[in-house]
């Protein structure tokens, strides 16, 4: 293990490994399955000697996940709203769709800033805002907003395991991955809870 944890130091000494993060971030918001929240910690709590700048990894990060957003902004664009517009009247698809739109509309920055923070969350709220013709300068601007302040709260669980843990990173890595899913598995539970409390 400690082997392959110095293979792992070494490939972060290198400048791809921005690239990589901005590739990773930006994949992630049009195919929520692949890791990068896992990656941008790991590569924080293995962040020793200034390698790789956490700066750098702050910015990459918040790039790619601005690029990513859009790209899904652009596919649900793309797709549009008429298929749903189309569907009967009184389908499911329909109010869904309907609901969507409005939501959007009033409460947009709010939406797309949090959702980030759920599973699959970024990727349903851009594609939606992408379809229902949601102002491409006011979506820019949230997403920003959002971007940083996700990809920041990765490096804070980044630097809060690799200060835990610092002669153990392994441990180190796997705290800040679980706290991430502790926040998330909260978010999840407040969500619900705030629906059920609004049911008539």
């Amino acid at each position: 293990m400690e082997a392959a944890l110095d293979l792992l130091r070494h490939t972060l000494t290198s400048p791809w490994v921005y690239l990589l993060l901005l590739g990773l971030t930006a994949v992630d918001a049009v195919l929520p399955l692949v890791p990068a929240e896992a990656a941008v910690i790991t590569v924080t709590v293995l962040a020793t000697g200034g390698e790789p700048n956490l700066v750098m990894v702050l910015v990459a990060t918040t790039l790619g996940a601005v690029l990513g957003d859009h790209a899904s902004y652009a596919i649900g664009r793309g797709g549009g709203s008429r298929p749903l517009d189309r569907s009967p009247a009184d389908s499911r698809r329909r109010a869904g769709s309907q609901w969507a739109r409005r939501a959007v509309c009033r409460h947009g920055g709010v939406i797309l800033t949090s959702a980030r923070f759920l599973p699959g969350g970024r990727t349903a709220v851009t594609l939606t805002m992408g379809a229902v013709r949601y102002p491409l300068r006011p979506f820019l601007l949230y997403d920003l907003v959002g971007a940083a302040t996700w990809a920041l709260y990765c490096v804070l669980l980044g630097l809060f395991g690799g200060l835990a843990f610092e002669r153990e990173p392994l441990y180190g890595i796997l705290t800040g991955i679980g706290l991430s899913i502790v926040v998330t598995v909260l978010l999840q539970v407040a969500r619900h809870l705030r629906r059920r409390a609004n049911r008539p």
